[in-house]
């Protein structure tokens, strides 16, 4: 059977292998006031117990962290600003474990350049009123520092989250991950290669986006990429390389009667070519088109790319179609959520059944499909010119979010989300991706609100509700997010 799982890779028998990312780095400093240790003797010991629990908790997640310890007075906490500077983390955590003074963190933020958490987390759910003392009080006292830390740090120009729980409590530590999840964001865009290659779609005026506007506001480095990078290594794929890739195709793919053995090898071997030139260019996404005349081998380089795109989108990097490097970079987002994200527009309205048809030819993310991907033969892709191999599927039915990354008309960015759900029944069968989202409303509502939001011609379907960790996205990128979700 096939499973629809984003975190899963779509590895054709184990010869694909995930693409390995950079891991998020997390600093992470705990404190409390040292005038307390030898007023209270067992505080302290009992404070590092919960600093380690912390830690190990943090240590469970898919990230790497970067432990200095815990800070009695401000010198210490100097000391620990500078190993953090050094360790170019993405997200400082300060474990407040009882009170400690702002001078103690403020040093720490303002150094690592890094977005700042800050956690309280008492022992339990509760104090025992009637046995404790004022040493056992302390140790449920991490709140008390938290809002003489906000005001130091609005005054010092600092941003920083919080959250407030108990150490075993699973709320906490849900909203603990968002943060996570969101500053491995943040990392992806801050060191992130983005590759663009071909030319404009022609007359799209809303996909063209400034490469750098996305350095400016998102950090990373635009490729820019001509087909003739990707024609050379189309060269030099060997035949055995194509009939490997080939095989990889038959094992994530069912094959659709329509698909035609020229075009599935042609699509084989740019498939390998397109690994080696995200090897090459060290690419962590990839927007592309290419128009090309008459059949002349850059048309059939550019017409070959849908089952290598695909296959890459799976592996965890992102390609999209129509030079749509905006949305590369919402299939980004979605992806390092989880979340898979497949290249997505508008195809029709079904005012019978209450859905928005949205999909697209082109790459997809087969890792979210609710069953295996079909591989189609196509004669014609809607619009362009060319042939070949294209992919369909419909999305894993059940909650998804639409995700797309708009600009301004001052050339500023925004998110724009909306959940919704993939339901069954009937679709196209013109490989395309194709799915049938119920959100809640009437479709027309829906889609004249999604519109006018400025999110664009494509975005990025995903898996599942993400809104609540998009709004931690939308902190740690400093951009705004609009929900669409007319009543």
């Amino acid at each position: 059977m096939w499973s629809a799982d984003p975190a899963r890779s779509v590895d054709g028998g184990g010869l694909l292998p995930w693409v390995e990312p950079r891991k998020t780095r997390i600093g992470l400093v705990a404190g409390g006031l040292g005038a307390y240790w030898p007023q209270f003797p067992e505080l302290l010991p009992q404070l590092q117990a919960s600093a380690r629990r912390v830690a190990g908790r943090f240590g469970e997640f898919d990230c790497e962290v970067v432990d200095v310890g815990f800070i009695s007075d401000a010198q210490e906490g100097a000391a620990a600003a500078e190993k953090l500077r050094l360790a170019d983390c993405d997200l400082i955590v300060g474990f407040l474990t009882t009170y400690m003074t702002a001078s103690m963190l403020v040093p720490v933020a303002q150094r690592s350049g890094a977005p700042v958490l800050l956690l309280n987390l008492q022992p339990t759910e509760a104090m025992d009123h009637a046995s404790f003392d004022t040493g056992a009080w302390l140790a449920y006292c991490g709140a008390c520092p938290l809002p003489e830390m906000a005001n130091a740090f609005e005054r010092c120009g600092i941003d920083f989250r919080s959250v407030s729980g108990y150490l075993e409590d699973e709320r906490a530590w849900t909203r603990i991950r968002r943060w996570l999840k969101a500053a491995g964001i943040r990392a992806a865009f801050r060191h992130g290669r983005h590759g663009l290659l071909g030319h404009l779609y022609p007359g799209m005026m809303d996909v063209i986006t400034d490469p750098t506007l996305v350095s400016a506001q998102l950090g990373g480095h635009v490729e820019i990429l001509e087909i003739d990078d990707l024609r050379v290594r189309v060269e030099k794929v060997t035949a055995a390389e194509t009939e490997a890739r080939m095989k990889v195709a038959q094992e994530v793919f069912t094959l659709d009667d329509s698909v035609v053995e020229d075009d599935f090898r042609w699509g084989a071997t740019v498939s390998v070519a397109l690994d080696r030139l995200v090897e090459d260019f060290q690419l962590d996404t990839l927007a592309y088109y290419h128009r090309g005349l008459d059949g002349e081998t850059h048309e059939r380089v550019a017409a070959g790319m849908i089952l290598g795109a695909s296959l890459l989108t799976a592996r965890g990097v992102p390609a999209a179609g129509e030079y749509e490097l905006r949305t590369s970079l919402a299939m980004l987002m979605m992806d390092k959520l989880g979340a898979g994200g497949s290249f997505t527009e508008l195809q029709a309205l079904n005012f019978h059944d209450n859905v928005v048809e949205m999909g697209h030819d082109g790459p997809a993310h087969l890792a979210i499909s609710s069953a295996k991907p079909l591989l189609r033969g196509l004669g014609v892709y809607h619009g362009k010119r060319g042939w070949g191999v294209s992919v369909e599927f419909d999305v894993a039915h059940g909650p998804v979010t639409a995700l797309g990354l708009g600009q301004l008309r001052d050339g500023t960015f925004k998110l724009i989300a909306s959940e919704g759900e993939v339901v069954p029944g009937p679709l196209l069968q013109i490989g395309n991706t194709t799915s049938r989202v119920d959100f809640g409303c009437d479709p027309g509502e829906w889609t004249d609100a999604w519109s006018a939001s400025g999110v664009a011609h494509h975005w990025a379907l995903g898996t599942g509700h993400q809104v609540a960790d998009l709004k931690a996205v939308s902190s740690l990128l400093h951009l705004p997010l609009e929900v669409i979700n007319p009543s």
